[in-house]
């Protein structure tokens, strides 16, 4: 543990802040209006809208979707830290990673896009771009008949495959299943181009994406300068140190927010942040 907390200050140390916690053109279909007291609002006219199983949530420690919930605040911290800078270099498209698996950088990535979506002045896309392993679906307890799969397989365009899970500032991009040749998927000029004009869409969204573990595959490598900034999940007894310091060296010069200790536990951190 106290290697890990070394590299992680480390980490901290290089990055730009410490966190302790040939595409066709994309179009969301979701009509939008601002009110006059400033806060969004959303409606959908063609993105499927689904309820999520509160209990299915709980067991996979998706919590930021209950505001009430006593881990919730957590996210709530890391979302303040995360947005204030990437509001100040104008970034609006955030990498999650991770350097080993099992760090739980899905469930953070799930939590924190909740987050922001809970606030009234910004909406939030999450991406599952974890196409060897993907769990968002899985997490959620989504059950969908499209999904980025058949993005990529040209069955379906990206407004088909979106689905809103009930939380009015939030859309989810699933991946239903792993796809073949992932890195070279990533690196296609028609995956730059979704990332593009999902970025520009609108000028409130955060758009997140869950990536695979930096030392499990050259993915990150091949889709991370596509990518604003980045995040790293580091899970308490997941990752040694050499590992830790390998994945911060892979990152390189990619915009660094900083990293979150996950799985730690210390009883006030409830394990989450």
């Amino acid at each position: 543990m106290e290697r890990i907390k070394q590299a992680i200050e480390k980490a901290k140390k290089q990055g730009t802040a410490g966190v302790s916690s040939d595409a066709a053109p994309v179009v969301d279909q979701e009509a939008k209006s601002q009110a006059l007291n400033g806060q969004i609002e959303v409606n959908y006219l063609y993105t499927d809208v689904v309820n999520l199983d509160p209990a299915h949530l709980e067991k996979n420690r998706i919590v930021a979707f209950n505001k009430n919930h006593h881990a919730n605040w957590a996210f709530d911290v890391l979302r303040t830290k995360v947005l204030q800078k990437m509001d100040e270099h104008g970034w609006r498209t955030l990498a999650i990673t991770s350097p080993t698996l099992e760090s739980g950088k899905t469930v953070v990535a799930i939590n924190l896009a909740t987050s922001i979506a809970h606030q009234t002045q910004r909406t939030a896309m999450l991406v599952d771009f974890d196409l060897r392993r993907p769990m968002v679906a899985n997490y959620l307890g989504l059950k969908r008949q499209l999904s980025f799969n058949d993005v990529l397989s040209g069955k379906a365009e990206v407004p088909q495959a979106l689905v809103n899970p009930g939380l009015p500032r939030l859309v989810v991009l699933p991946t239903a299943r792993s796809v073949p040749k992932s890195s070279e998927v990533l690196s296609s000029s028609r995956v730059a181009g979704i990332i593009e004009e999902l970025r520009n869409r609108y000028q409130d969204r955060i758009v997140i994406f869950d990536l695979p573990p930096v030392l499990a595959a050259d993915d990150v490598l091949a889709v991370l300068p596509r990518i604003d900034c980045v995040l790293m999940v580091v899970g308490s007894g997941m990752s040694n140190q050499k590992e830790v310091e390998e994945a911060m060296r892979h990152v390189g010069s990619a915009n660094l927010l900083g990293v979150v200790l996950n799985k730690d536990e210390a009883p006030a951190r409830k394990g989450y942040y």
